[in-house]
């Protein structure tokens, strides 16, 4: 027994060596084959479409949100296709859609799906905004958070089964944890990433709006509006998310990074 515990974790050690995020370089454990995740998130993304009201494309603000789109998409082929983080996006296949819904929301499934949802658009107010929404979200498909945060689940609650094992001979169960993790109906999305996944996201996400030509300074005041919103519900959006005094103070220290990439444009 205390060999198996010693290989799983020795052959965990390898594979952290094996994984570094951009921008933050941090070491990653990712042990889901990526398009098993991707099959599952798009399983649920075709799901969640068929049963909500998609704002048409036709519609000014679904003009607005495929126009900044189509820039971040760029961007982030710009800073990823030719180096040796072109796999993170090779298989992401970029779409964002605008949904009928008041909900404070939007999110990013694993594989480049991007959902607004309507009652974003008066915190998001202009291309910055969705840019900072957008970048955010974009960020955490590149830097695979939800394989990580999938696999930790997965090691857990399997145990000694092989992730291997677990797919082949528990696929009900695999689903099960990935439901979990991603939530469903008007939900879905809300993955309760760590706290050090939502720092990692901001960052990538500032340095993606940069490059796309978006001012990063512009992600404070989003942030900030984002804080006055009264009542005492928290917003889908937030739920997951730091302090937002904490989540300012952070992007605030790598904004001359994320600068840089905006003054080279």
């Amino acid at each position: 027994m205390k060999t198996k515990i010693f290989l799983f974790f020795s052959i965990l050690f390898l594979l952290i060596r094996c994984y570094k995020v951009p921008i933050t370089n941090r070491n990653q454990i990712r042990l889901m084959p990526d398009i098993m995740i991707t099959n599952l998130a798009l399983t649920s993304y075709q799901d969640f479409m068929s049963k909500n009201k998609i704002i048409p494309s036709s519609d000014n603000r679904s003009k607005q949100l495929d126009n900044v789109g189509n820039r971040m998409v760029a961007a982030v082929n710009n800073l990823f296709a030719n180096t040796k983080y072109k796999d993170r996006i090779k298989n992401q296949k970029w779409e964002y859609h605008l949904v009928d819904n008041p909900t404070v929301n939007a999110w990013c499934m694993p594989g480049g799906k991007i959902v607004f949802y309507s009652g974003i658009l008066p915190y998001t107010q202009d291309d910055e905004g969705i840019a900072v929404v957008m970048g955010h979200e974009m960020a955490h498909a590149i830097a695979k958070h939800g394989n990580e945060r999938m696999s930790q689940q997965m090691a857990i609650m399997m145990g000694g089964v092989t992730i291997d094992v677990a797919m082949q001979q528990r696929p009900e169960e695999t689903k099960e944890i990935f439901k979990s993790l991603y939530g469903v109906s008007a939900t879905l999305g809300a993955l309760a990433y760590s706290r050090k996944h939502e720092y990692e996201a901001d960052k990538i996400g500032l340095v993606i709006m940069a490059k796309a030509g978006y001012n990063p300074e512009k992600a404070i005041a989003f942030w900030e509006r984002m804080s006055q919103k009264s009542g005492s519900s928290i917003p889908q959006f937030l739920s997951t998310h730091p302090s937002d005094e904490n989540r300012i103070k952070e992007m605030k220290k790598f904004l001359p990074t994320a600068m840089k990439y905006y003054k080279t444009n």
